[in-house]
């Protein structure tokens, strides 16, 4: 299982090309490499795994997620990116990682309950109860890695080339290298300095 970092708030970098539409780029990106200080994990506790839940829509306010809650989610996140690797380089995914997507999939539900309330009548109803939030939250994010790795946009997903930034992205144009403006001008600042002082260019 995946290990937590640091708890504090992600650094202001925009959403990586593609995360506006496909929130399990979102989740792979949820530990961020910052140059020259630790990572940051917008899941390292309950409470942080809750908010990001609540702001991608994927639970209701108020819930409130325990510990083991938080760790499944942060497990998805690491085979999502070792997934999300092996799309990017055309190679054969880890077959432990495939299984925890295949594994997530399986928990969508087929079809709405049919529910009685006393107040309301009849009525179509979630066929889980509230403890199982998180489940069907792990089933949403499986059926998009699912829908972005089969679709027309799995050729266009990629790592970012600034190292140490460790973000996927959605290419916008083949040419694209790097998830954000910021790693792109770190990247030309490197190699201007490199020219400047007869050090190694960065790729």
């Amino acid at each position: 299982m995946e290990q937590s970092t640091r708890t504090p708030a992600l650094p202001p970098l925009p959403p990586a090309p593609g995360g506006q539409t496909h929130p399990s780029v979102e989740l792979a990106n949820s530990v961020v490499v910052v140059p020259g200080a630790e990572p940051v994990d917008s899941l390292a506790t309950p409470a942080e795994a809750t908010r990001w839940l609540v702001e991608h829509d994927l639970a209701p306010a108020g819930v409130e997620l325990q510990q083991y809650c938080s760790a499944l989610l942060m497990d998805l996140r690491h085979h999502v990116r070792s997934l999300f690797g092996a799309v990017g380089d055309g190679t054969e995914p880890p077959a432990v990682a495939l299984r925890a997507v295949n594994d997530a999939l399986v928990r969508t539900p087929t079809a709405a309950l049919l529910g009685w309330d006393p107040q309301a009548g009849w009525q179509r109803v979630a066929p889980h109860p509230t403890t199982q939030i998180v489940e069907h939250a792990l089933a949403s994010l499986a059926v998009d890695v699912a829908e972005l790795v089969t679709g027309p946009e799995a050729d266009r997903l990629a790592a970012c080339e600034a190292a140490p930034c460790n973000r996927f992205f959605v290419r916008t144009h083949a040419r694209r290298r790097w998830c954000s403006t910021r790693c792109g001008d770190r990247v030309r600042a490197a190699r201007a300095y490199a020219r400047r002082s007869g050090a190694p260019t960065p790729a």
